[in-house]
Order: structure tokens, then C-alpha cells, then sequence
């Protein structure tokens, strides 16, 4: 089959071989997206080689359970053992002996073909387009969110960076009826939110000092969600938040940077990582039409343009870049 390795760069290999397991299900690929992650991987981020691509809608072509063979699938990412005490616990996705697609020990979407165990698949519904179901993954970590932080209909919610992942926050919590602002510096990007009736604010006092308009107050966010990947985002959600507010991390950092732990500690502020979400709450969002992801789609390439479409996805700017095999 042909696949996009990340091996000394990113190589296509038209010949490399097809998944075939004894335990698990094997998917074709339908389409796929490319998400910071994959670039970051490129860079050398946890050192993994081999398929990348964790978003994904396909379909079923062999199983051990044949009543799966021909559905529409998306999947949880974290093939976990779920024999540990971390699984038992119901903690999968933190399971010590897990591998990830396309991340870490598990070739990724970016093929004709992945495979993953059938407990980690989804049915796709039927009226879900798989331009929209591709973007299943994302949304379940946006979801995520409201799994871990009670978010009331009078909180004031901040949601810091207008890439891919920080519209889809912000898509998922304009449900709970909260005072939400979207902060970012993309007048394109934001216009998805404003779209969506999402309140925007380009300040620019994320990572662009530049613009002339003016920064939301300091210390009045109930709750700020941040999805930057940068220092500043941290520093700037630290400022908007009140004394007993509630910080959730959406981003990795490259790096290390300094944080004035005792202002977290006077301020008594929670600080909650947010990681992988629930599959099921995203496709009924997606079948329900309240959150309908395609007007981030920026490019849709043949797998065969891969390292175009990675270049794309590059672009400051770009949103999401889809690959179809």
C-alpha cells in the first residue's frame, strides 16, 4: 500500500506493507487530516518513526468481529491494553502500555490502510459526510473539555488561539450558553467563529503586539481555555483570569518556560491539562448539524501530493489540510 512515513522527513513509500493483524480491525482509509501534531512529529517530536495521521473517517474491510466489516469508522487514537489497573480504573487513554496512532508504536492514517483494535472504533451515522467526520478526533478532545470543567450559562469563558483546535473549543462551548470570547490574530480564522455567533477579540495580545484594538480586561475570565502553543498564550490566560478561575491547557509547548507558580498559588487558580475526548458526544454533535467543522477545511490533496499538502498545512494561516488516499 502507499503511506507517508516520517523517516528522515516525510517520504512516500508506495510499497509499504499492508496492516494485517490478527486481533484487530483493518480500515481503509476515506480521508484524513493533518493537525500541528503531524508537523510537529516531522521536527522530531517523540522521536516516532513509521505512518503518521491520527484524524480519520474509513472504512472496515476485515475484523475478528465480521459485523463491522462495511461500517463507516472513526477511532480513539489510544490502543490501550485494558488489562492494567489504569484501564480497569476507566483511565484508557493515560494506559502505560498504550500506542497511539500515528504518534508513538502505531502506524498512522496517513496510508490506505490503518488498523486498530474494535474497541477504539466508532460508527460513523449515516447523514455525517466524512468531510465532517474527519475532524471526529478534534472535536472529542474539544469535548473533553466539559468532561473535566463544569462550565455554567453565566460563566465568562475565554478561549485564547484561533487555530483548528481553539475553533472547535469554542464550536463545543458556545453550547453551554457561557459569555464566550474568541481571541486570536487571523481576521479569516475569527471570521469562522463570528459565524458561529462566537464574540472575537483580535487584540493581537496573544502573540501579535501589533494591532490597535483593545485587550479584554485583566482578572475577570471565569474560565480561560488555552490553545496558542506558545508562552505568551500561558502568560496572557494568567491575566485574564479571576482569583479562583480555572486555566485549561489545550496546547503542548516546545520547550521550557518560566511560570510564576506563586501568583497560580495566590490566586488559588485550577490548572487542568486537557487531552484526548469522548468519540460518541463529537458524532452526535456532528449528525445534530451543532457543530459542523468544514468550513476549516483549507485544502483536500491525494495522498500521493503528501508533502504539498504538509507544506500547506505549514502556512501561517492555513486551517485544516485533508489528505484522501
Amino acid at each position: 500500500m502507499r503511506a507517508l512515513l516520517c523517516q528522515d522527513g516525510l517520504q512516500l513509500d508506495p510499497s509499504y506493507p499492508e496492516p494485517a493483524p490478527k486481533q484487530e480491525a483493518v480500515v481503509r482509509t476515506r480521508l484524513a487530516g493533518i493537525c500541528n501534531t503531524d508537523l510537529e512529529l516531522l521536527r522530531g517530536y517523540m522521536t516516532f518513526r513509521g505512518v503518521l495521521g491520527h484524524e480519520f473517517v474509513g472504512e472496515v474491510v476485515a475484523a475478528p468481529d465480521s459485523r463491522w466489516i462495511g461500517k463507516r469508522v472513526a477511532g480513539d487514537i489510544n490502543a490501550a491494553c485494558r488489562r492494567c489497573p489504569t484501564c480497569l480504573a476507566g483511565r484508557h487513554t493515560h494506559c502505560p502500555n498504550r500506542t497511539t496512532l500515528g504518534i508513538f508504536g502505531r502506524d498512522g492514517a496517513f496510508a490506505d490502510y490503518l488498523a486498530l483494535p474494535i474497541e477504539n472504533l466508532c460508527e460513523v451515522p449515516d447523514d455525517v459526510p466524512d468531510e465532517a467526520a474527519v475532524f471526529t478526533e478534534p472535536l472529542a478532545a474539544a469535548c473533553e473539555i466539559l468532561e473535566q470543567v463544569s462550565i455554567r450559562p453565566d460563566d465568562r469563558v475565554v478561549v485564547l488561539g484561533d487555530g483548528k483546535l481553539g475553533l472547535l473549543v469554542a464550536a463545543v462551548l458556545r453550547l453551554t450558553g457561557a459569555d464566550l470570547t474568541m481571541v486570536g490574530r487571523h481576521e479569516a480564522k475569527l471570521a469562522v467563529a463570528e459565524a458561529w455567533g462566537i464574540a472575537t477579540n483580535n487584540a493581537g495580545n496573544v502573540t501579535n503586539a501589533s494591532t490597535t484594538a483593545k485587550p479584554l480586561p485583566a482578572r475577570q475570565a471565569d474560565v480561560v481555555v488555552e490553545c496558542t502553543g506558545s508562552p505568551q498564550g500561558f502568560a496572557e490566560a494568567c491575566r485574564l483570569l479571576r482569583p479562583r478561575g480555572q486555566l485549561v491547557l489545550k496546547s503542548t509547548y516546545h520547550g521550557d518556560f518560566q511560570i510564576n507558580m506563586s501568583a497560580l498559588v495566590v490566586d488559588e487558580i485550577s490548572l487542568v491539562g486537557s487531552r484526548c475526548g469522548p468519540f460518541a458526544p463529537a458524532l452526535r454533535l456532528l449528525a445534530a448539524g451543532l457543530v459542523d467543522p468544514r468550513p476549516l477545511i483549507s485544502a483536500t490533496y491525494a495522498l500521493a501530493d503528501g508533502k504539498a499538502a504538509f507544506a500547506h498545512a505549514a502556512v501561517p494561516g492555513a486551517l485544516k489540510v485533508l489528505l484522501k488516499p
